[in-house]
């Protein structure tokens, strides 16, 4: 990311800005650097923390561009899972953190734009993310994630690729097996003062694209339109803007997990809950966000950024009748979630000496506020099922943010660089109950949590293309309101007993990039105390308890370059090894008015695999044309606490080509790949915790992905 969303700051919603985008090496000046990374793969060897770059080459070349799972095998350390579930969003982790969430993205921060895809609590979504315009994606792992409020694991980050320098129209087509189909179109234009140096400048890009499939597994369809609109330009002497709206429209089937022995009978089914009550989603989204940068003076600079949305989401669950027709106090088993949020983010940068090398501050605010009104209805009426029916539940609740930041950059010595940073975090969760009846109480309440979470790095740069860094940090992750809203004993209300999880974060790392090849390495540990698990997960609730406290220990490594003039390699391989150190207790089957199972320290944390490994082989036979062999390697993952049961390790290949060329006036670019070549039998995710055994989520064998897009230029 550019100039204003620094690596260690976690002002977190500033968008690159043309002027801000120099990068500073020598001894003079600092370099700026940005919320995850920096804008060219060189000047990650000046930020004291693992960070790592996706071009737009690399999301784009045959690839269908459909989600962040095809782009972020490469990067070491962070896991997204395809669940072949449009209903419940990727699952995505980052050194272990983030693989409980049986919906959405949890303990990772996400951003688009520099607009955040995280709520005030944590919660997170990707699937608005406009991969087809997109100039690139950003991750950051390790301690300084902790600069970005609530989260454990890290940051993702994607950003809009400029404008060509003249007016271009695009359209593409994607068809594959499961009946995908995906259509897509764009206009992407510069405008203002040619030369780039006098009056107003800037760029205006237009994205629409809708995806359709039938699905892998039964019961699986969905079809989602998304679009965006990105306007940015400058004025006055110095300044910036960027202007943002992005929407989503999204419906989805949900098949639900299989237990181990409905996966070695029809790999395909949907759970028979599934099919009974038909459980599916909708989501609609739209959001606009704004970005205001200025130079005040020498050494001054200013950024504010504001932001708000909607996100609507429907979802029939397969809660048995009789559990909600028993219970009084129930839920019920169909949701409707209307949830409005917004919010601001300000920061002022000084630059300076100090004692002879370059130093800059950073100080700033971040503002957040999701206000939602939850209603839970029953899934039947009369003796239909699958249907909204009477009211159970109808709750105001607002999640509110305020944190406050801190960073300091120096540059004692030519080759050494200095980063201190501390963010103070507060997060406090109201909840309105407005459902009350002679046998159902108010269950009104507020939960407030604070944290200060303070981070250092140094870095050491060895040669002009080798450094060595080492940094440590604490983490703080509040439960989102969705981890709030059940109770182990089956009560209504907030589960108050939940405290935040805390991390202690240590990194060491170096990279390098020498003679056309890039190399990076990384030895992290992390302990947790109050790790946020899931208790029990049945019929699309999830129950959250507090485990005593766990450790993440482990290695990541990365190697990209060209064997020869027509050959390049690209490889990943993370270990990854993330255990209970206490014995904890937790509700096994809800309602419990005490926690019953045992889970015993040593025990794997669940949802995460021991060893990883990606590597892409890539052939360019002649000019414009690209094939090539991908491979991954996925150790076991264990599916519950107590490592009872297991998604089996695999390795798949894939084979792609991808040919450019230009015809008819038109640039062309088209693929074709077959994923699974070997048609392994794979179970794609796990649902950690599931009711019933219900823990796997298989992915297809063997299929197919054709695409062509074209672009005009005018």
């Amino acid at each position: 990311m550019r100039a204003y969303l620094f690596a260690l700051v976690p002002a977190v919603a500033f968008l690159p800005g043309p002027a801000a985008a120099q990068s500073r090496v020598d001894a003079t000046e600092l370099d700026s650097v940005v919320v995850t990374a920096t804008r060219s793969p060189d000047d990650a060897l000046l930020v004291p923390a693992a960070i790592d770059l996706v071009d737009a080459d690399e999301i784009d070349r045959a690839q269908p561009r459909i989600d962040l799972s095809e782009s972020l095998q490469r990067v070491p350390g962070v896991v997204a899972r395809d669940r072949q579930n449009q209903a419940q969003d990727l699952q995505v982790s980052i050194r272990g953190y983030g693989a409980r969430a049986a919906f959405g993205v949890r303990g990772v921060r996400l951003y688009t734009d520099g607009i955040p895809a995280t709520m005030p609590d944590g919660q997170g979504q990707v699937s608005h993310f406009p991969l087809e315009s997109a100039g690139r994606i950003e991750v950051l792992r390790g301690p300084f994630s902790a600069l970005y409020g609530n989260a454990s694991g890290g940051v993702i980050e994607l950003f809009t690729a400029d404008a060509p320098p003249v007016p271009t129209l695009g359209a593409g087509f994607v068809a594959g097996a499961n009946g995908l189909r995906k259509s897509s179109l764009s206009f992407h234009t510069p405008w203002g003062a040619e030369d780039g140096r006098s009056g107003t400048q800037g760029d205006l890009l237009l994205d629409l694209i809708d995806i359709d499939s039938d699905g892998y597994r039964d019961h699986s369809g969905s079809h989602r339109t998304s679009g965006q609109a990105l306007l940015r330009g400058t004025f006055g002497d110095g300044g910036r803007y960027t202007l943002l709206f992005n929407g989503l429209d999204l419906t989805a089937d949900d098949p639900q997990g299989l237990t181990a022995a409905q996966v070695r009978d029809n790999r395909r089914a949907a759970s028979d809950g599934a099919l009974t009550f038909d459980t599916r989603k909708t989501v609609r989204q739209d959001q606009f966000g704004a970005r205001v940068e200025h130079t005040l003076s020498a050494g001054h600079e200013i950024a504010v950024t504001a932001w708000a949305g909607n996100r609507a989401t429907t979802q029939m669950l397969s809660v048995p009748v009789a559990v909600q027709r028993d219970n009084p106090l129930h839920n019920g088993g169909a949701i409707d979630l209307d949830r409005d949020y917004h919010g601001i983010d300000g920061r002022w940068r000084w630059s300076t000496e100090l004692a002879g090398g370059p130093f800059a501050l950073t100080a700033g605010f971040d503002y957040e506020v999701s206000d939602e009104h939850r209603l839970g209805f029953e899934n039947f009426t009369g003796n239909d099922v699958g249907v909204v029916g009477a009211l159970r539940r109808d709750e105001r609740n607002r999640v509110t943010a305020n944190d406050v930041y801190l960073q300091a950059e120096w540059a004692p010595a030519e080759r050494w660089r200095l980063h201190v940073g501390v963010r103070r975090s507060e997060v406090e969760f109201e909840s309105d109950d407005r459902f009350v009846t002679a046998i159902n109480p108010d269950d009104s309440g507020a939960l407030e949590y604070a944290r200060t979470s303070p981070v250092a790095g140094v870095l050491f740069r060895a040669t002009p293309w080798l450094s060595l860094y080492a940094n440590a940090g604490a983490g703080f992750e509040t439960p989102t309101f969705s981890e709030l809203a059940y109770r182990s004993d089956g009560q209504g209300g907030l589960n108050d007993t939940l405290a935040p999880a805390r991390s202690r974060n240590q990194e060491i790392g170096v990279r390098a990039r020498h003679g056309g090849w890039a190399y990076s390495a990384a030895l992290f540990h992390s302990r947790t105390t109050d790790e946020l698990v899931v208790a029990a997960n049945e019929g699309g609730r999830s129950v959250y308890d507090n485990a005593g406290t766990t450790r993440r220990r482990g290695a990541e490594f990365a190697v990209d370059g060209a064997l020869a003039p027509r050959w390049h390699l690209a490889a990943a391989y993370t270990f990854l090894d993330a255990r209970y150190r206490d014995d904890f207790v937790v509700c096994g089957s809800p309602p419990c008015n005490q926690d019953d199972v045992v889970i015993e320290a040593g025990r794997h944390i669940p949802g995460l695999a021991r060893n990883t490994a990606w590597a892409e082989l890539r052939w360019r036979p002649v000019e414009h044309t690209d094939v090539m062999l991908q491979g991954r390697f996925v150790d076991r993952v264990f599916a519950d606490d107590a490592n009872s049961e297991a998604a089996p390790a695999y390795a798949s290949f894939d084979l792609a080509a991808e040919r450019r060329f230009r015809t008819a006036g038109l640039e062309w670019r088209g693929f074709a790949r077959v994923n699974n070549l070997f048609d392994r039998d794979v179970v794609g995710s796990v649902i950690v915790n599931a009711g019933g055994g219900r823990y796997f989520e298989p992915a297809p064998g063997r299929h197919w992905m054709v695409g062509l897009d074209a672009t005009k230029a005018f």
